[in-house]
């Protein structure tokens, strides 16, 4: 029998612990949080993409699943400190001074909500109105869109995309990934809950990739009215009558535009794990250029880093989807552990 540490427990990381788990090897979840269940559960998020089911639901039960299981030792609120060792052999320190010994690593450390604050043109932070994409979430699971700064019902809700990702003058030179059909998403949800709310995406691509494209993109059009707008966002600010104004360009017919609106969205992206340095040093392991775990050759090394025994899984190596950050956490489950038995041997 095997023991496999697994770092992080969100999507990916809860993933390769069942996986190790149920094939009957020990998994060491370490934490540094206080809660399982990663971004969808700290954050608050609401239904997601593409299941729709709500996220303290689906991920609850990845959460129970790892929890009850046996083969898995959980440390909530603890880091890893030192890793000694080789494949088939590391010693692990914790922060809660314990040491494990473990056959292989797995880093599903996930990511950094970017923080619209370096974004200011867009009014993040001044106006109470302006919000995150996770923020208008965690509206929605409250089961009632109002705005912050007065209660009122909105009339018209815009949300903008591309906030910290396709942006070289803020040094984010890559797309998030799911944004785009999340906050299609989103805008259905607004419209379930507020029916008379009128809800606009300002967008400079659309990226709703696969079968995302009809689901969630010609969905929350046809059968939810969003109004898609191709432009160029200059800056929010606010109207004489408290409400807020977004101006920029209409792309398509190349003209300004200064569109009132009651809330602003910021559909935020994905940037690397603020702890990548201090992870790439503890564990031994490269980051690529943008700071995020740095692969392995992939097609023969599928999942690892630049260091043999240890893995990698979801957003860690870069921006990624929920359901795919849980495929990623099997796949490396499988790995760590095949490996872990041919150095064994």
């Amino acid at each position: 029998m095997k023991t496999i540490l697994v770092v992080g427990g969100g999507p990916a990381g809860l993933s390769a612990a069942a996986n190790i788990a149920e094939a009957g090897h020990k998994a060491v979840l370490v934490e540094k949080e206080d809660r399982l269940g990663g971004a969808p559960i700290l954050s608050g998020y609401a239904k997601l993409v593409p299941s729709g089911e709500w996220a303290k639901d689906a991920i609850g039960r990845m959460v129970d699943r790892v929890e009850k299981h046996p083969n898995v030792t959980v440390h909530k609120g603890t880091k890893v400190t030192k890793l000694d060792g080789e494949v088939g052999d590391f010693t692990a320190t914790l922060s809660n001074g314990e040491e494990v010994k473990v056959s292989a690593v797995i880093l599903a450390t996930g990511f950094t909500h970017f923080d619209p604050v370096n974004k200011p043109e867009w009014g993040f932070g001044t106006f109470p109105d302006v919000l995150t994409t996770t923020q208008m979430e965690q509206m929605v699971a409250s089961g009632k869109i109002a705005c912050p700064s007065d209660g009122r019902v909105p009339e018209r809700v815009c949300i903008l995309l591309c906030v910290g990702s396709r942006d070289r003058q803020i040094g984010r030179e890559w797309c998030s990934k799911i944004c785009c059909t999340v906050s299609a998403n989103l805008a259905m949800e607004i419209k379930e809950l507020s029916p008379e709310t009128d809800v606009y995406i300002y967008y400079m691509d659309i990226r709703t990739f696969g079968l995302y494209e009809d689901r969630f993109y010609w969905k929350s059009q046809e059968e939810f009215k969003t109004k898609f707008v191709k432009a160029r966002i200059a800056e929010v600010t606010a109207s004489p009558d408290g409400r807020l104004l977004v101006k920029g360009e209409d792309t398509l017919v190349k003209r300004p535009i200064v569109i009132p609106f009651d809330i602003v969205v910021h559909a935020i992206g994905m940037d690397p794990n603020v702890e990548n340095p201090e992870i790439a040093n503890v564990f031994g392991v490269g980051l690529e250029k943008h700071g995020y775990i740095d692969r392995a050759e992939h097609y023969t090394n599928t999942c690892g880093t630049t260091r043999r025994g240890i893995y990698a899984a979801g957003a860690a190596y870069g921006p990624e989807t929920i359901d795919d950050s849980i495929s990623q956490g099997a796949a490396a489950a499988i790995r760590a552990l095949a490996d872990a038995e041919s150095s064994a041997s």
